[in-house]
């Protein structure tokens, strides 16, 4: 069943109950498509077809839901394009997905301008929001388009796309991840039947819906299940126990920081008996902040673990029952139903539990491929085996653990950071002339980027001039936070720059554990 199908086939099945909160306004499942097909077909309209990208540039609002679902029912790809990226991410995200268009909103159009020209595939700039000229509006589109089923399209769910979301890359530019409808649809299956989901239940979203958390955990899972989504602009800790009240949350998806925030923020006469458990991933979760959350909130937290290229989520901690908790506090639980995983070797060798080695992912969430990048996916993609990048184990008992990373990788408050992007633009300064960048450990975040530069002779600038020319080119969180100049770096007798002795001198220095 593809995404057309499966969206058809639920409002059939749940007509009028509602899929959508977003602040008082509701959506039933009968409306969701309805708006969805209106998106595929002023799409259609304009000329988009089966395998034509479309760019979602856009925060967290209703819009983003019917694009999501609206897009791939004419067999168009939706393109995710993270809402805080720079001109120089957003242009390469586009133009190596060859977009032919892109929705946005007014905010982001001074952005679009700069890049268009650079550009070719990109044929239209439709604006969700006050007219802007130059662009198509979204209100206008869809006011003409009709609401019943779009064009027939000859969909093969396991080997087209519908969407396509950029990882972070190690050579310095993201790589297209394509998830294909089966990957999509079959990776929220299995979340429903790991947690054996109600129809009564409520996903509260409060991660961005450019990440692939948001969209498989809180839009697919709903959908799958006959359930429903309470969609939020992001996290906000000073509201957020209020919208969980308001609103009856069953549930929510987040990463380490946010439940590190919460435990800060005032909950006092606010009914959040609703809330019955808790899913977190994307970062290590402290023990600490496990058990005092579940303490004062009394509220189950499951540890969970996944990446783009297996499209969300493979593995999780069994949710508790009255009887039984099986849970391993620091463990990212089982794979998922439908989901396999082992350790292996560096020659892809089985090892046995309590082996370390590399975690490796088989199963239908499995993504199809890279956009163009077929290197990248002969080294990933290994007999149907997903290689992670990540190292770990596996007990005794069948649970795995991350214990290291393959990939030169920072994981800030979820997000992941590959150095060597940053690396990129810090070279790209003219009064550069060595650079590298490495993960500090942090209590909010988990890990924060610093760099070490080596000037060019004669050249002196200040730290604050390297990380304002950085928030020039990168989202936000990709910015160095700390700088230091040095006279020289360490360096193999190749001439690589050597980051494990920059780490090992921050940790005798500052007493802080770095990132590996």
């Amino acid at each position: 069943m593809n995404l057309r199908e499966l969206v058809k086939s639920q409002a059939e099945k749940y007509k009028d109950k509602v899929f959508l909160y977003w602040k008082d306004i509701t959506v039933s499942y009968s409306q969701l498509d309805a708006l969805s097909n209106k998106v595929a077909n002023f799409l259609y309209d304009l000329g988009i077809r089966k395998g034509d990208k479309v760019s979602v540039y856009l925060p967290n609002i209703p819009e983003y839901v019917y694009l999501y679902l609206g897009i791939p029912k004419i067999g168009a790809v939706t393109g995710p394009v993270n809402a805080l990226f720079k001109p120089r991410e957003v242009k390469f995200v586009v133009g190596h997905s060859e977009a032919k268009a892109i929705i946005t909103i007014p905010k982001f159009v001074e952005i679009i301008n700069q890049i268009k020209g650079e550009l070719p595939n990109l044929k239209y700039v439709i604006i969700i929001g006050e007219p802007v000229e130059g662009t198509l509006n979204y209100s206008e589109l869809m006011e003409k388009a009709s609401p019943n089923a779009p064009p027939e399209v000859n969909i093969d769910e396991k080997k087209d796309p519908a969407a396509i979301l950029y990882t972070s890359g190690t050579t310095g530019f993201p790589k297209g991840v394509l998830q294909t409808h089966f990957n999509i649809r079959r990776n929220a299956e299995m979340i429903r039947d790991f947690m054996d989901a109600k129809e009564y239940y409520r996903f509260m979203l409060i991660l961005p819906l450019f990440h692939v958390n948001a969209q498989i955990v809180t839009i697919m899972g709903p959908l799958v299940i006959g359930a429903s989504s309470i969609l939020t602009p992001g996290f906000s800790a000073q509201t957020h126990w209020e919208t969980v009240a308001k609103y009856k949350a069953s549930t929510f998806s987040c990463v380490p920081t946010v439940l590190s925030v919460l435990l800060k923020m005032p909950y006092e006469n606010l009914d959040l008996s609703s809330l019955e458990f808790i899913i977190c991933g994307a970062a290590p979760l402290p023990v600490e902040v496990f058990r005092a959350f579940e303490d004062t909130f009394k509220c189950k937290v499951v540890e969970g673990y996944g990446l783009t290229e297996g499209t969300c989520a493979s593995s999780v901690n069994p949710l508790p029952t009255e009887t039984e908790d099986r849970r391993k506090i620091g463990s990212i639980g089982l794979p998922l139903p439908g989901n396999e995983m082992k350790i292996v070797d560096s020659q892809g060798n089985d090892l046995p539990p309590n082996s370390k080695g590399e975690i490796v992912v088989k199963g239908d969430n499995v993504m199809k491929e890279y956009f163009k990048n077929p290197e990248a996916n002969a080294e990933t993609l290994k007999d149907g085996w997903l290689y992670t990048g990540d190292i770990g184990h596996m007990d005794e008992d069948g649970f795995f653990y991350i214990t290291d990373r393959k990939k030169d990788m920072i994981i800030r408050g979820g997000e992941n950071i590959y150095p060597r992007e940053i690396e990129e633009v810090i070279y790209s300064h003219p009064a550069v002339s060595l650079g590298t960048v490495i993960g500090v450990r942090d209590e909010i975040y988990g890990e924060l980027p610093k760099a070490f530069i080596v000037l060019k002779e004669g050249e002196s600038i200040a730290e604050e001039e390297i990380i304002a020319y950085c928030k020039k080119h990168l989202a936000d969180f990709k910015v160095p936070k700390y700088v230091e100049f040095r006279a020289s770096l360490p360096q193999t007798p190749t001439g690589k720059i050597m980051k494990q002795p920059l780490r090992e001198e921050e940790e005798a220095k500052t007493g802080r554990v770095f990132s590996t």
